[in-house]
Order: structure tokens, then C-alpha cells, then sequence
């Protein structure tokens, strides 16, 4: 889905409708971002062809380790204007943590960038929806 970011440049938006489940358990209310920087390649500002490989590899581990899990859930991915954000709620920063150098242990030491808030609301992930389109709204 696209949508544009400030600059008004393209941001190809990745979001993950079945959620309910997990949204409505209270205990997930702290929402991570993990942020990867990346050199954009051209005016468009996506990643050139290798980091765009790094890039799939690391959401690939991520969504691998998750699978079956109730650790954490991927809600949306942002890429573009030199940046890629994946977008989790979870219970706990800590076993966050754990997740993710686990999952990405095999990938070599990138970039990282990672926030933390509380979000009980899942404010984050309803601003999602309202930018980019749903499948629904594109019949």
C-alpha cells in the first residue's frame, strides 16, 4: 500500500489486518520500532538492490521467529525515504529484545534504530489504517 511520508515521497506500507486476537489481549500494549537507515538509491528513496536483499532477510527472520509465538506481532512496515520501520506490540521490551537478537543473529550487525512507548490504544497501528488503503477500499 502506498502513502507518503512528510516529504511527500512515496512510503510503501506493508500492513497486517488479523490482529484482533492479539489486539485485544491488554497485555500488548507497548508498540516497538525498529528502525533501519539506509542510503536511498535515486530520487525515489528506496534501498538499491543488496539492501533491499538485507532487508527482506531481516523481516523474513523476524516474521520466522515470531511464527507460533505469542511474543510479539508485526503490525506494519514502512519503507522508503532512506528508512525501513517494522512495526511490533508486544508485553515486554525485555523478551522483545531476546526475540530480536535471536532472530537476527544469523544477519550481519546492522543499523538498528529502536523505540519504545507505551500504546495501549494502538494508536500507531490505527493511523496505519487510515493512511493506506485496505483491500476493501480498492474494489
Amino acid at each position: 500500500m502506498p502513502a507518503c511520508g512528510a516529504d511527500g515521497k512515496t512510503i510503501i506500507v506493508t500492513g497486517r489486518l488479523d490482529v484482533e486476537k492479539f489486539r485485544s489481549r491488554e497485555r500488548n500494549n507497548i508498540r516497538v520500532e525498529v528502525s533501519m537507515p539506509y542510503t536511498p538509491d535515486g530520487e525515489l528513496g528506496f534501498p538499491d538492490e543488496a539492501t533491499s536483499d538485507l532487508l527482506d532477510k531481516a523481516t523474513e527472520a523476524m516474521q520466522a521467529a515470531l511464527k507460533g509465538k505469542n511474543t510479539a506481532i508485526m503490525t506494519g512496515i514502512y519503507t522508503g525515504g532512506g528508512r525501513r520501520d517494522w512495526i511490533f506490540y508486544t508485553f515486554s521490551t525485555e523478551v522483545f529484545g531476546t526475540f530480536l537478537n535471536r532472530a537476527l543473529a544469523e544477519l550481519p550487525t546492522l543499523p538498528l534504530e529502536i523505540y519504545a512507548e507505551n500504546d495501549p490504544v494502538w494508536a500507531e497501528y490505527d493511523e496505519m489504517l487510515a493512511v493506506a488503503p485496505t483491500p476493501s477500499d480498492e474494489d
